[in-house]
């Protein structure tokens, strides 16, 4: 019998717009491993399913557009707490909008 995992993958993106924002003033600071917090914006007028990512307070992008959809969907319904989510990768020598990639893991259900 094989173990489960605590964790599934459920998304994995790069960072969308990061150089729009303040993703250059904290780039420094961005290490594989890093938690990222995620935040639903239902006001957003370009997007509206639209989830921002902050490294610490700093508003550094968004989930794409086209990945979006079912993560802003669990975010509303108020499921933010079954995400675990971090940066996985950082590579200063790309265009901006694939500098950064995190990941979304769904964490196992305790009962």
């Amino acid at each position: 019998m094989t173990a489960k995992s605590d964790k599934e993958l459920f998304l994995a993106c790069n960072v969308a717009a990061f150089s729009y924002y303040k993703g250059e003033e904290v780039i420094g600071l961005l290490k594989a491993g890093k938690k990222i917090r995620l935040v639903r914006e239902k006001e957003n007028k370009y997007d509206k399913q639209a989830v921002a990512v902050f490294f610490g307070d700093t508003h550094i992008g968004y989930i794409p557009r086209q990945q979006n959809e079912a993560l802003s969907k669990l975010l509303d319904m108020g499921y933010a707490d079954i995400f675990e989510t971090s940066i996985d990768r950082v590579d200063t020598n790309v265009h901006p909008e694939q500098q950064v990639q995190i990941v979304i893991y769904l964490k196992r259900k305790m009962n």
